[in-house]
């Protein structure tokens, strides 16, 4: 399956996933945002669902270009799996939209995870994005390589923005 992803299905198709995540759940973005979502008829922080996923077992990496603001980092502390189970890497030069579900599905496409991009802005108020959502094997093990060589490091090497990167993967 391939599915073209925009607007309102970004929301809908892709944040809908992340609610089942049983093992692994891989997130790339160059911007993330105190993100809330819809879980029935509840609204929830999106780190509240990490917080619950991670409790739960399941292997949650997040790679990001920048801080996140004030809201998001008070969101955080909220939540108690986060400090000692969300793997974290920030990289200034991600700018790709990478989310891996279960090794098994994967988007990739436009969308930062702010409220604007996939969250639970009005249509009025949010980005046009454009993505795929696919469980074809090629595309969801191209995903995760491209994902993967930023996560170990590979990347740092030839890296010449080396003194924009407060916390690099790899030491200079």
């Amino acid at each position: 399956m391939i599915k073209f992803i925009s607007d309102l299905s970004h929301y809908r198709d892709v944040l809908s996933l992340v609610l089942s995540v049983k093992h692994t759940l891989w997130i790339g973005t160059a911007d993330i945002k105190d993100l809330y979502i819809s879980n029935g008829k509840a609204e929830k922080p999106f780190l509240g669902v990490l917080s619950e996923l991670i409790g739960k077992g399941v292997n949650v990496l997040l790679i990001h270009a920048k801080e996140p603001g004030q809201a998001f980092r008070e969101d955080f502390d909220k939540f108690k799996h986060l400090a000692i189970g969300l793997e974290r890497v920030l990289c200034p030069r991600v700018h790709f939209k990478i989310i891996v579900i279960d090794c098994k599905m994967a988007y990739i496409g436009s969308a930062n995870l702010t409220g604007a991009g996939m969250g639970m802005k009005s249509p009025n108020r949010r980005n046009f994005e454009a993505g795929i959502l696919t469980d074809d094997s090629e595309l969801v093990e191209a995903a995760m390589e491209e994902f993967d060589k930023v996560w170990r490091g590979e990347m740092c090497k030839k890296c010449q923005r080396k003194q924009y990167c407060g916390d690099p993967i790899v030491c200079k």
